[in-house]
């Protein structure tokens, strides 16, 4: 079982930085891809970042490229996203899921079972 806790969504300026983290609660994070996902207002949910079960392979978003960065803490059972150089359309809700599949590794949403709550970031100019 995953149950997925987000904190550190706040408000910030523009150029400043947050770091979003995820904790699992549950058994199976180890053998989860964990992603980071975030829905702005008006706009579909849409993928930001992915790290892959040893934590070795990630993937980012064309849009957060160079200023995010996604990692994992396998002891605390936590997965982070460190986000830099903020700007207005990076305001959205942000959400942690996890892909517990024995080969998942996808940047679809509808492969992912298990979802955090979402945090709030917000960019304000």
């Amino acid at each position: 079982q995953v149950q997925l806790v987000e904190s550190g969504g706040g408000l910030v300026q523009v150029g400043g930085s947050l770091r979003l983290s995820c904790a699992d609660s549950g058994r199976t994070f180890s053998a989860a891809t964990m992603a980071w996902f975030r829905q702005a207002p008006g706009k579909e949910r849409e993928f930001v970042a992915i790290i892959s079960r040893s934590g070795v392979t990630r993937v980012y978003a064309d849009s957060v490229k160079g200023r995010f960065i996604i990692s994992r803490d396998s002891a605390k059972n936590t997965v982070y996203l460190q986000m830099n150089s903020l700007r207005p359309d990076d305001t959205a809700v942000y959400y942690c899921a996890a892909d517990a599949r024995p080969s998942g590794y996808s940047t679809y949403i509808k492969d992912y079972d298990y979802w955090g709550q979402g945090t709030q970031v917000t960019v304000s100019s």
